[in-house]
């Protein structure tokens, strides 16, 4: 179990000092370039991905380069949507953006739905909808439209896995595709910061490395627990998605004092029916 605890704690530790951002200065921008720097080098270190592979002419250099753009946006969107909506709201968003690529299946790949997959997608939005939810009487730091971060978040992740399932169904190896994807997003996020003429500074790239550690260690972790239980894919899958969400709950509501309604509160007990709904059979 102790991948699976490990990849849990990395994500969750992602959010926490994401929402740390701002209160000790960093520029989210500058520590997510760095970020994919670190992430890069990891990857060629412990995965040793063959990047010859990449040269094969069934290679999707368009879904690579859509991933090299999204992956870094989605990044913002998410430290965005931790600073405004809190930690708890982010990710329940995130992990409930599992369903979206449940929803392509059925509208843009034919497949046949099932009473199953249609009730979990129904539950996943219903407990979207809640935990968006704000409470008239509760400030929200990014004003009134705060919500649509999360939003953004879930929309943002769901269309990167589906993606990556694409880029799996071309026959790229998933370890040279998320070089490949790391490398474009670490040039997008640079340009884009070049462009702004950003003035760097050294907090903001230790906090990138601890960022780019603890994102490829997600990662990483996440893969072991799949080959350390190759015959129950149910239990990675379930302990992973009901782990980040509880323990960004706990973190998010006692630590950082996130205020949640009572609609929020159900929102949350939502998520975690939805997900346990899903949890792969057999």
């Amino acid at each position: 179990m102790f991948y699976l605890v490990a990849s849990i704690t990395c994500s969750v530790a992602v959010s926490v000092l994401l929402k740390l951002f701002r209160r000790h200065g960093i520029d989210p921008g500058q520590a997510i370039c760095v970020n994919y720097a670190v992430a890069l080098t990891m990857t060629l270190l412990l995965l040793q991905p063959s990047m010859a592979s990449l040269q094969a002419p069934a290679t999707p250099w368009a879904v690579l380069i859509v991933l090299g753009v999204l992956l870094p946006s989605v990044f913002l969107a998410m430290a965005a949507s931790v600073r405004h909506a809190g930690i708890v709201r982010s990710d329940a968003a995130q992990r409930l953006s599992l369903f979206i690529p449940l929803l392509a299946a059925f509208f843009l790949f034919g497949q046949e739905p099932t009473l199953r997959t249609v009730g979990g997608i129904a539950l996943a939005l219903a407990a979207l909808f809640c935990l968006l939810k704000r409470h008239v009487d509760t400030p929200a730091e990014g004003g009134t439209y705060a919500w649509l971060w999360p939003l953004a978040v879930w929309l943002g992740y769901g269309v990167i896995d589906i993606l990556f399932k694409q880029m799996s169904k071309a026959g790229t190896a998933f370890p040279a595709g998320l070089a490949a994807s790391f490398t474009l997003a670490g040039v997008m996020m640079l340009a884009y910061l070049l462009l702004r003429r950003t003035v760097w500074a050294r907090r903001n790239l230790v906090a990138g490395m601890l960022l780019g550690l603890l994102n490829f260690g997600n990662i990483l972790f996440y893969i072991r627990a799949h080959q350390q239980f190759p015959q129950d894919p149910a239990l990675v899958f379930s302990a992973m998605n009901i782990g980040v969400v509880g323990l960004g709950a706990l973190i998010g509501a006692w630590a950082f004092r996130e205020p949640l309604s009572k609609i929020n509160l159900l929102g949350l007990a939502l998520t975690f029916v939805a997900i346990a709904v899903m949890i792969p059979r057999g």
